[in-house]
């Protein structure tokens, strides 16, 4: 343990939330990856401000996380200072049209808060299984909706450490990627903008697209949503199925027999595994069909 290193960190957030040699497994929804060395839980946007700051004039590696749904970790962990900004950082409150949530409240968690408010056009985001800062990053979206529908700003730690808030119009979100993204900006907060609806009719919505999501696609194992981004004129798990790869298995991880776009943790996989099973599903999509399968699984640690 790096001594110093830990005193400034126990200095800006309170010790029993900095964590030593973490086991990330229980921190992403594949339940898979070795130890962080520091793991910290900040609960305000001046925690983590301060946190990054501490890591950066130390020239520690850190990486921020949410719920870890979209998150591969490897067997070896991280060597560095891992920041979470979900349940101590998970604040939402909706005033007139507007819902207000910090960084690391789940997208049902704000789904809800606006469904209890009578305020459509967040019914899409219910069932993703990610945070509102995530979403942010990667312009989130699902059943005909996304975030830059509907977000009216979004406030930043920029690269400079400066607490910042960006319009919607100047976030530049496209398909999964924004300039929040291109920039290693991390979100702390957002402001969603919607419109009056009737709640019993949000309801119904935001049920009929959960049992959706519960007839196509694995949720009874551990996994990291969709694995790969889908290319233009295609469907990445059309062009896996269509492979053959339907079922294809490396040690404990698989390609789902239910939706050929989801790698599933059926057995205790390891990082590896997956990592070796999502190259040989690339690498076969490639030789058939011509065609590049990018990841949409951040990876953390070393590969």
């Amino acid at each position: 343990m790096n001594q110093r290193l830990y005193e400034r960190l126990i200095s800006v957030i309170s010790e029993e939330r900095v964590l030593l040699s973490e086991s990330m497994k229980k921190h992403t929804t594949f339940r898979i990856g070795g130890p962080a060395d520091y793991f910290l839980m900040p609960q305000s946007e001046k925690e983590a401000a301060d946190a990054v700051a501490v890591c950066r004039e130390e020239r520690v590696p850190y990486s921020i996380v949410g719920n870890g749904s979209n998150l591969l970790v490897s067997d070896g962990g991280y060597r560095g200072v891992v920041i979470q900004l979900y349940k101590e950082m998970s604040r939402v409150q909706a005033e007139g049209t507007h819902i207000y949530a910090q960084a690391g409240a789940s997208l049902a968690k704000v789904a809800a808060a606006a469904m209890e408010a009578g305020l459509a056009g967040f019914e899409f985001a219910a069932g993703i299984p990610g945070t509102l800062g995530g979403a942010c990053v990667m312009n989130a979206g699902a059943y005909g909706g996304e975030m830059k529908d509907v977000l009216a700003n979004v406030t930043v730690l920029d690269e400079s450490g400066r607490i910042r808030k960006l319009a919607g119009s100047e976030l530049e979100l496209g398909y999964r990627t924004s300039i929040i993204a291109k920039k290693g900006y991390i979100v702390l907060d957002a402001e969603i903008e919607l419109k009056r609806g009737n709640p019993d009719e949000i309801r119904g919505l935001m049920n009929e697209l959960r049992d959706k999501r519960v007839s196509k696609q694995p949720l009874e194992y551990p996994s990291a949503g969709s694995t790969f981004k889908r290319p233009e004129g295609y469907f990445a798990g059309k062009l896996i199925q269509d492979a053959g790869l339907r079922g294809f298995r490396v040690g404990g991880a698989m390609v789902s027999e239910k939706h050929c776009g989801f790698v599933i943790n059926v057995g205790e996989a390891t990082a590896a595994e997956v990592d070796s099973l999502m190259k040989q599903v690339a690498e076969r999509v490639q030789a058939q069909f011509g065609v590049a399968l990018e990841p949409e699984v951040k990876r953390l640690g070393e590969f």
